[in-house]
């Protein structure tokens, strides 16, 4: 495991994009290092290793990348949570308010078994609603979340405060 690799000194900042006022932050060059991948994989794993985890939940679609290196990690399986009428079969959706509308995410019914411990991977944290969603869903397959890793946290989005008593892994904080 790589030792305190600074992960904001290599992810980018794009003031005004995807519109004025916003600042995007690029995880694309995390992505292009396979040591700073393996990095993040690893923090991850350190932090959730000795709860039960049977499945890893991925929030399309950078979430993907990492749930499924770290259900690699763990040995487990992987499971996607999509935006609506991306999956086929059986499907369970939640619709909830972000930053400019609304949105819907889902999983398929069968994705995820009752009594199983769930950790949710996506590569940010914003406002919360899309992660909240993810759990609402989670659990009402029965399942348990175990927590939430997140590579960026956008702490004046107050995301955190949507996933009161959640564990929650952020690697990088921008204030």
């Amino acid at each position: 495991m790589a030792i305190g690799m600074n992960l904001k000194a290599i992810i980018r900042s794009f003031p005004d994009f995807p519109k004025k006022g916003i600042i995007f932050r690029d995880i694309s060059p995390v992505l292009k290092d396979p040591k700073a991948v393996q990095y993040v994989v690893d923090q991850f794993y350190e932090h959730y290793k000795n709860k039960r985890v049977d499945v890893i939940a991925g929030i399309e679609a950078r979430g993907f990348i990492f749930a499924c290196a770290l259900a690699i990690r763990f040995g487990k399986g992987f499971v996607m949570i999509r935006k609506q009428g991306k999956l086929p079969g059986k499907t369970l959706n939640l619709s909830y308010e972000i930053e400019y509308g609304n949105a819907t995410m889902e999983i398929q019914q069968d994705a995820v078994s009752k009594g199983q411990n769930v950790l949710i991977a996506d590569d940010l944290i914003a406002t919360g609603g899309t992660a909240k969603a993810t759990a609402n869903l989670i659990e009402q397959l029965g399942g348990n979340v175990v927590g939430f890793a997140f590579v960026v946290e956008l702490a004046d989005l107050k995301g955190r405060d949507l996933l009161k008593g959640y564990d929650i892994h952020s690697l990088v904080i921008y204030p």
